[in-house]
């Protein structure tokens, strides 16, 4: 399949949107939890988590559009400046996918897709109990992207929890023992198995098949 951007730009909008979601690759499955100051707690899933830096420790994510449609996360994340990001595992996998369903602000996705809310050291914003990997961040800076109306929301990371399952020595992290799971496209779940693991790498110390 050859696509140039007219036949993008032509292709019907939810098959382009599958197309243009899946090209990147396996994506993060997150669930961001949030709490509105009338103590609505909101869930949603989101595949566009990533690194920004370790010291400080910023996590950042990509809004969608805001206007008519009501942001429930990015709304409650601007009121009440605390939001956790929990991984999504195998076995919610389902639970999760439809928190993206369009509830209203008053429906909880925690009640309706059936996960627990956990509450930690007075921190406002709910984290997903079943997750064994999660996040509690403080809202730093919102970036918005002129282009496509979209924003880049910037959190620095306030707590850290991992089930001792997934730690590996003094520093490493093992995604595929606690059975984290990526998306692909708008719908589609991956699981994470672990393939390799390498030394920090140096120019001096290159395999010696690198050379040959």
């Amino acid at each position: 399949m050859h696509l140039t951007k007219t036949d993008i730009q032509n292709t019907p909008r939810i098959q382009r949107l599958n197309i243009i979601n899946a090209i990147t690759g396996i994506k993060p499955a997150n669930l961001i939890g949030t709490i509105s100051d009338k103590g609505e707690t909101n869930l949603a899933i989101f595949s566009s988590v990533v690194h920004l830096g370790s010291n400080p420790a910023l996590i950042g994510c990509i809004s969608r559009p805001t206007g008519e449609i009501e942001r429930h996360t990015y709304e409650n994340i601007l009121a009440n400046g605390v939001y956790t990001i929990n991984h999504v595992h195998r076995d919610f996998v389902k639970n999760a996918h439809y928190t993206s369903a369009k509830f209203e602000r008053h429906q909880s996705e925690f009640a309706h897709c059936q996960l627990t809310p956990e509450y930690l050291d007075n921190f406002k914003a709910p984290f997903v109990k079943e997750s064994k990997l999660k996040m509690g961040l403080n809202y730093r800076q919102s970036i918005p992207i002129e282009l496509n109306g979209t924003v880049l929301i910037i959190g620095e990371i306030e707590h850290l929890i991992i089930d001792d399952q997934a730690i590996e020595g003094n520093d490493h992290i093992n995604l595929s023992n606690i059975q984290t799971v990526g998306i692909g496209g708008l719908d589609t779940y991956y699981a994470l198995n672990k393939i390799q693991q390498f030394p920090y790498a140096r120019i001096n110390e290159l395999p010696e098949d690198f050379n040959a």
